[in-house]
């Protein structure tokens, strides 16, 4: 190729990306179609005629052509949190209240954004280049769409201008235009293909094709709302900069988004969003409020699954009739039984709707739900369908008050309640095949024992042919008890035997978790594991030393004690120890000579040698407390390269600061010290 050709090539490329940000981010189409057409096919032809220019970036690679064998696990540096909701006015006066308090300040600045109803996406650009794609999974882990992604005409694949950072990972919300929704469910209706109930299902479907061309031939858009990684000295110092920051760069961004001063603001942000959605041409389920400032922002720091700095103030849900046609119980992995209602299906705000959970035995008493009534169907938070009210004018003549069941459905064992006579149980324990299989999959999640390939079809199989009666009968499968099973080889039986094996070098925090001990969540069972250092320790206290732990209460602790209590319980957790399930030592014991030893400890930067989430996890297990937020009580700052405003606070705080080699160095120390004892 000549070098007039190459610079045809990158001229035709800019042009092309220039034309299709005017036509879909600017929605300000500069020429007719043909006129691009005419251009794409130009640059085309020359691609194919030199192959070694072909680029990733380049407007005629944004379709793959091969179909994916399947999507790679991603990890975020930078998890993707979930957000606090509120339902009333109340609640967003509550968050401000909050927010002003930790801040002390009279009035905080908030962006007002819609909350979009689709699918949250990161995407990372390196060097201006769309690099990699990913779903939002659970948080911490997604699904890698990169080739889908590029299949998005709103979605840049090289960025525009040249200020941009090197490393840039922007988050946003893939979504379904209503337009495009019909349209699609049209056509696929038309072939005798699948219909979507609604566009955040049609989204969701169509991102996560395998075969990229399908994804590229759905009407996806996305809008971006906010950053993840950055390595860059240079940082927008308020939320709503960045945004105006990002348009510069190509990215879409909402036009309803708006600066807006305390909580009346947003509550008239909210009354205007509320009006507008039906002409916005998307699905909307309510307007997020952010704190503007970032700096006020890490101020604030997270929970541990959402920012306390942001709520969603969700619309309020939509309402329908319909009629009970009977009510089931179902029995969960702690033996709880929930009672729920089966419905005349109904569509409510855009779902199919034929089931309805009622809480409790109280529930049903306060509603007096009957088979055969007309009842008031309510998605509470646009999500979970709820039961509001019973139509008494409407009730048959000879319906009956409804009897609660005194034996479980599934195994027969007589139901108990619990001291207050909320919460009904199923006695059964691990006799009872509900409870088994809820334990097992639980067990086997990623969260838990992370057993790939354990899922929930493998698991009702096992149970139901008798192979599995509990979590440590896993430990002896064997292949050919596996090949047993519908669609399973030899390969796959093999596969998921070293998937269980490998599950047996874990952790005491994953281990307490997977056992499901009521009321023990993940968060919990990072702080007894902290606390007790040994799975002894902690079954050998009593109610009262439990309760020593930060954040764990009396009903916590009480739980804690009945399930070790339980002869069968502690039978399964030998037999687990047995089948050769360990973990290190979680956390130094008193009296050993740690740096990191009762430490309010803030990882910044990147690490080069560790993700964050390892070195989180190697603070904790030498008794550290790992937080996101800089502030006077924090003890030490952990600093990888291109760490940014968190940096700079420890340094105004005097805090202790340390860099990747040291933090490893003492680490190495600390490991060296346990070995010689």
């Amino acid at each position: 190729m000549t070098i007039k050709e190459r610079s045809i090539v990158d001229k035709l490329r800019v042009l092309l990306e220039h034309y299709s940000h005017c036509y879909y981010v600017l929605a300000h189409p500069e020429v007719p179609d043909a006129e691009y057409d005419r251009l794409y096919r130009k640059l085309q032809l020359l691609e194919l005629e030199n192959p070694d220019l072909i680029s990733t970036d380049s407007p005629t690679q944004r379709v793959g052509a091969k179909p994916l064998a399947g999507f790679t696990e991603v990890r975020h540096t930078v998890p993707m949190l979930s957000l606090s909701n509120a339902f009333s006015e109340n609640d967003v006066f509550e968050f401000d209240r909050r927010c002003r308090q930790l801040l002390d300040l009279d009035v905080v600045q908030y962006v007002s954004e819609p909350k979009l109803d689709g699918l949250a996406v990161t995407l990372i650009y390196e060097n201006g280049r769309l690099t990699r794609a990913a779903t939002r999974g659970d948080g911490f882990r997604g699904e890698g769409v990169t080739q889908n992604v590029r299949g998005i005409r709103s979605v840049p694949l090289r960025l525009r201008g040249n200020d941009w950072p090197k490393f840039l990972e922007v988050r946003g919300e893939v979504y379904m235009p209503l337009e495009g929704f019909i349209r699609m469910n049209d056509r696929q209706r038309i072939n005798g293909e699948k219909l979507y109930m609604n566009p955040r299902n049609a989204a969701a479907g169509s991102l996560r094709q395998l075969d990229p061309r399908i994804s590229a031939s759905r009407p996806l858009e996305i809008f971006f709302y906010g950053i993840g990684e950055v390595r860059t000295d240079r940082i927008s110092p308020t939320h709503f900069e960045t945004l105006e920051l990002f348009a510069t760069w190509g990215f879409r961004i909402n036009s309803e988004t708006r600066v807006v001063s305390g909580p009346d603001a947003c509550l008239e942000s909210f009354r205007v969003l509320s009006e507008s959605r039906m002409r916005l041409g998307y699905d909307i389920d309510g307007v997020v409020y952010k704190v503007n400032k970032y700096n006020e922002q890490q101020l604030l720091g997270n929970l541990s699954r959402a920012p306390r700095w942001a709520v969603a103030h969700k619309f309020p849900a939509q309402e329908e009739l319909t009629q009970v046609l009977g009510i089931d119980v179902q029995v969960g992995r702690t033996g709880a039984i929930t009672p729920v209602a089966r419905l005349a299906p109904i569509v409510v705000g855009g779902v199919s709707v034929s089931n309805a959970t009622l809480h409790n035995r109280d529930e049903i008493a306060r509603l007096d739900v009957r088979i055969g009534d007309t009842v008031v169907i309510r998605r509470a938070g646009d999500v979970i369908p709820e039961i509001v009210s019973i139509l008494t004018s409407k009730r048959p003549r000879k319906s009956s008050p409804y009897r609660f069941p005194q034996r479980c459905p599934v195994c027969d064992s007589e139901i108990i309640s619990d001291d207050q006579g909320v919460i009904l149980r199923c006695s059964g324990g691990l006799v009872c095949t509900a409870q088994v299989k809820q334990a097992i999959k639980h067990f086997s999640s990623r969260r838990a024992m992370d057993i790939e390939g354990m899922g929930s079809k493998i698991v009702d199989q096992l149970v139901d042919i008798g192979f599995v009666q509990n979590v440590a009968d896993l430990f002896s499968l064997g292949v050919d008890e596996l090949e047993q099973l519908e669609r399973f080889g030899k390969k796959s039986a093999e596969k998921l035997i070293r998937a269980i094996d490998g599950s047996c070098q874990t952790t005491l925090p994953r281990f307490l978790f997977s056992l499901g001990i009521p009321h023990v969540g993940e968060v919990t069972a990072r702080l007894l594991a902290n606390h007790f250092h040994s799975l002894e320790s902690l079954m050998r206290s009593d109610q009262e030393n439990i309760e020593q732990v930060a954040d764990v209460g009396p009903a916590v602790a009480e739980s804690i004690i009945k399930f070790f209590s339980q002869d069968h319980n502690m039978q399964v957790v030998a037999e687990l120890q047995k089948a050769g399930i360990k973990w290190p030592i979680e956390a130094v014991q008193a009296g050993d000579e740690s740096s990191f030893v009762g430490k309010v400890v803030v990882l910044t930067g990147t690490l080069a040698s560790m993700t964050r989430e390892e070195a989180r996890d190697i603070l904790i297990k030498y008794g550290a407390k790992v937080t996101t937020t800089v502030s006077k009580v924090t003890d030490v700052v952990i600093a990888g390269s291109q760490a940014g405003v968190k940096l700079k606070k420890a340094d105004e705080f005097g805090i202790e600061i340390l860099y990747e080699d040291e933090f490893r160095k003492l680490i190495e120390e600390a490991v060296l010290s346990l070995d010689e004892r």
